[in-house]
Formats: structure tokens, sequence, C-alpha cells
């Protein structure tokens, strides 16, 4: 496999136009990033608060290279059997059972082979001729051991499975990682990767999100919800909405029928954005209503 990138988009513009072609709004150095790691065949790492795009990112660009996503889902205690590959123990052994007369290297021979074999995501993603996105979410929640089974799918795409060798790429997906920073990922990982870091978008940006994800939202009124998650996001509260928060609340302003923000309908719906009970307290308390 030539070290070369996956040729999905032909230029930074070409990325904002074909993005938001899905329904992804990128800005300019969102689409710059993911052009780079298009072009330089990088996986690009993703940091950034909850609810920001960061997954939706890596389904837009499967969706416009019409690339199959496979996605590994992290979390505590996920290990190298979930992330990798495990063998099918369970046809091993019916194997054994009906080669009874075989020597046992004639048996491993055979149940040690690709029959057996249970790809995980990580193999998955690398062993297919079709385009590709792998989608490694949510990184940071991994425990630290599991990195290191990153490291070699992400600096040559392959596999080293010891049975059988080693499973390298014959094309090279674009590798997306998501974190929210809960932990410091480690450097040797970062070190293969380009960096993109995405925020809340600016109020105009989201309102631009806003309008092309709820249809029928009067203008003004999406400028009201826009400034109001923004004062929300400057309390320092326990869980600052996102931007499927505020898309949800738009939503909801309409399904009840309200054209302005007052302060009746802020209160009655601040759980649609605010999770925990402490925060719609200091926000009951704080937020002032144009």
């Amino acid at each position: 496999m030539s070290d070369v990138g996956t040729g999905i988009f032909e230029s930074v513009d070409d990325v904002v136009e074909q993005l938001a072609g899905t329904g992804y709004l990128a800005s300019n150095s969102v689409a710059t990033t993911v052009f780079l790691a298009d072009r330089l065949g990088k996986p690009l790492l993703v940091e950034g608060p909850a609810g920001v795009g960061k997954t939706e990112l890596a389904k837009a660009v499967a969706t416009v290279a019409e690339a199959r996503l496979v996605r590994l889902q992290c979390y505590e205690g996920i290990d190298e059997a979930r992330a990798l590959y495990e063998w099918n123990h369970a046809k091993q052994l019916l194997r054994i059972t009906a080669g009874r007369d075989e020597t046992w290297d004639e048996a491993r021979t055979d149940i040690f082979s690709e029959e057996f074999l249970l790809p995980r995501p990580l193999l998955t993603a690398i062993s297919g001729d079709e385009p590709t996105v792998l989608l490694i979410d949510e990184t940071d929640k991994a425990d630290v051991e599991v990195e290191g089974l990153l490291l070699e799918v992400l600096s040559d795409f392959q596999v080293t499975v010891p049975e059988l060798g080693t499973v390298s790429a014959s094309r090279r997906p674009f590798a997306v990682l998501t974190s929210n920073a809960t932990r410091e990922l480690s450097e040797a990982l970062r070190r293969r990767c380009l960096f993109l870091h995405i925020d809340f978008p600016d109020p105009e940006l989201e309102q631009r999100i806003l309008r092309l994800k709820v249809p029928g939202l009067d203008e003004a009124l999406a400028s009201s919800v826009v400034e109001l998650v923004g004062a929300l996001r400057g309390m320092g509260l326990r869980k600052s909405p996102s931007v499927a928060e505020t898309i949800d609340w738009a939503r909801t302003l309409l399904a009840l029928g309200a054209d302005t923000l007052d302060e009746d309908v802020v209160r009655d719906s601040l759980g649609v954005v605010l999770k925990h009970q402490d925060d719609v307290r200091r926000a009951a308390e704080k937020l002032v209503v144009p």
C-alpha cells in the first residue's frame, strides 16, 4: 500500500461544499484539517466537548465518500478481543472434535486460519477493499493499554495476528478518533494523528445549523435560542448545552407553538438543554430572558 491519502476531497472548499451536502456545516478550520487528513493519509484526532459534532463529522465523511463506516465504540475495560479480533472457540472445538484421528499439528494448522477468525472493528477496517471510514469513538474512555493496540494500526494500517502473520490494508481507511478529553491521550498516539479541536460554534454558524436542522424555525427565534444557549454556556454549568441540545430546544419550541422566547417558556423547557438539577436551578436563578 502506497503512502498516499484516501483521495476523497479535491480542496478545502470541496470539503466545505460536500460536507454541507450531507447536512454538516464545517468551519474553515475544520474543513482544512479534514482536507489535510485526507490528502496526507493521516488519522484525524478530534477533541472537544460532547455534542459538538465530532462523531457526526466521521459519519459525514463516510457519506461523502460512499464508504462503509466501521465504528469502534470505546469504553472502560475494552480489550483486544473487542477491538482487534478473537478466535471462534466454539467452532474451533467442533473442528477438533470432528478430526479426532488427526495430530495436534494437523489440527492447529486448520483451526488457526481465517475461517475461525472473528474480526472486530480495527481488523475489519483494514481488511476490506472497499472505501472505509474507521471511527474510533470516545478514545479517552478506553484504558491506556488500549492505545498500544491502536499504534500499529494508525502507524502502518496493519494488524499482526501471531497465528496468521501481518494483515495490511490494501486500501487505506480514513481514520477518525474522537475524544472528550476526560483523560490525556498518550504522546505516541497523538504523534500519529493530525489534531483538530472542535468547540461550540460561533453564534452565526450555530444559527445556520439551526435553520438547516430545524426547517420552519423563524430567524428571530433562532437568534434568541442561540443567544440564550450562549448565556447558559457562560455560566460554568456542570454540563454546558451541546449543539445537539440547541437543536432539540429549537424543535421543542416549535412543538410548543412558541413564536418567541418568554420567561415561562424558557423555564418550563430548560430540561431539554440542561441535564442536571443543579444546572437547572442555577440557570433559573441567573438567566435573563430578553
